[in-house]
Formats: structure tokens, C-alpha cells, sequence
């Protein structure tokens, strides 16, 4: 059995990070079982989820963990796609990940509505006396890993302006069709749905929220993948980074 290692259950989400929901949609579109662990990053190999375990294997980032499944249980992700296909869900794929989830983090770390909202709960396990220090060096943390990538630089209505391109962008990519690449979920829905799922979380307020709602098709998307891959998901209501 593959374990796979995130957050756990957020928000009514199948975890806190869209990292690990692009992972445990992949293996579900593998038509592998798998157990989802909650523990969070304190066993991680580089620090972040997602990771799995595959018969005594760990295998860490999501990437990478789509190459190991696709190798060892000889599928393709991908299969009916064309070679520029291909090429296009990847761009579109590392689009949302590498610009997109930036937004992300940025609008629920940096502002102090959001931060208590949401971030400030990752560290509610942590004994009182200690908690608030702890919340705000990694809030600190945070904020600085944003401005050495980039976005932290810009304002928040810069952030929101960019990363409403991107959501736009992925409304273009669906207009004529149910998922990212056509009528047939491939790998690329795995990250695509956990971003836009992440950011439609109601607790947070963002233009980028009303921004997805405005195009039905990605609100329908969001609906459809939700029905189809984690109808029976938790709807456990947590903290969520």
C-alpha cells in the first residue's frame, strides 16, 4: 500500500496543500490505492510534502513521484495526448505551480486577516507559552522565502493582478472541454484542480476567489473533479497553509 504524506484534510479540502491533492489525484487516475497520512512535514525528507512510501521506498516531490509511479506501474498519465499536448499541460502545469501557488501563499501569509485566519492554526499543537514566538518566526520564514522568490516584492494588488492572468489563462485552456487537456483527466488536473480548489476556500478573503467564481467553467471544473475523484474525501474542518 503507498502512503502518501501531507497535511491531512483542510477547509473541507483532501489536504491543506494542493501539492499533495495533485498527488493523490495522479495515483487515483493510476487506479492506485493509497493511505493518506497527516503528519505534516516533521519526517519529510526535504521538508515539504508531499512524500510517499512505496514498499519501504520514500520518494519525495511531486514530480518525482509521478515519474516513480508511472515507471513502476507502467502507466502513462498522459496517454492519449499528443507531444505538443504534452508540452502544453507541462507549461500550464509548472505556470499554476511556479506563479500561481505563489499568490497563493502570499494572500494567507501576508496579511494579518488571512495569517489568523488560516496559517496562524498550523501552530496550535505547540505548547501556549511558546506558540506565539514560534507563529511568528515562521511567519517570518515564510514571508522571506516569498521575497527571495519574488512575489513577496510586489504589492497585493500587483500579486492579485498576476495570478488573475493565470486563473484566466486556465479559463481559456477549458472553454471547450471538461478538463485541462480535453474530455479525459490527465496529470496536469491533479495540480490545476488543487490550486483553484485552494483558492475558492471561503475563509480567505481574495480577489482571486471572486476571480474563479466569475468564470463558470472553472467554478463547474472545481465541482466536477471534486464529484468525480474525492466525493468521499473528509470534509474535516482545520488550519490550512
Amino acid at each position: 500500500m503507498i502512503i502518501v504524506h501531507g497535511f491531512g484534510p483542510h477547509f473541507g479540502m483532501p489536504d491543506g496543500s494542493p501539492f499533495v491533492i495533485k498527488t493523490m489525484m495522479q495515483l487515483k487516475l493510476a487506479g492506485l490505492e493509497y493511505e493518506h497520512c497527516g503528519d505534516g512535514t516533521a519526517k519529510a525528507p526535504n521538508g515539504k510534502v508531499p512524500f510517499i512510501e512505496d514498499d519501504g521506498e520514500i520518494i519525495a516531490d511531486s514530480a518525482l513521484i509521478r515519474r516513480h509511479v508511472e515507471r513502476k506501474y507502467n502507466v502513462d498519465l498522459d496517454a492519449g495526448l499528443t507531444p505538443r499536448q504534452r508540452a502544453i499541460a507541462w507549461a500550464i502545469e509548472k505556470m499554476a505551480e511556479e506563479h500561481l501557488y505563489f499568490a497563493l501563499i502570499d494572500l494567507r501569509w501576508r496579511g494579518d486577516r488571512n495569517f489568523a485566519a488560516g496559517p496562524a492554526h498550523f501552530f496550535d499543537r505547540l505548547p501556549g507559552p511558546v506558540r506565539p514566538l514560534v507563529r511568528r518566526i515562521g511567519r517570518s520564514r515564510m514571508m522571506k522565502t516569498l521575497y527571495l522568490q519574488g512575489t513577496g516584492r510586489l504589492s497585493p494588488a500587483a500579486v492579485e493582478e498576476n495570478a488573475g492572468r493565470d486563473i484566466d489563462a486556465i479559463a481559456t485552456q477549458l472553454t471547450a472541454s471538461s478538463y485541462v487537456m480535453g474530455d479525459k483527466a490527465t496529470a496536469v488536473d491533479g495540480f490545476i484542480y488543487g490550486v483553484l480548489r485552494s483558492l475558492l476556500v471561503p475563509v480567505f478573503e481574495t480577489d482571486l476567489r471572486r476571480r474563479i467564481e466569475s468564470h463558470s467553467n472553472l467554478a463547474a471544473y472545481v465541482v466536477r473533479v471534486t464529484d468525480r475523484f474525492f466525493a468521499l474525501s473528509s470534509p474535516e474542518q482545520s488550519s490550512s497553509v
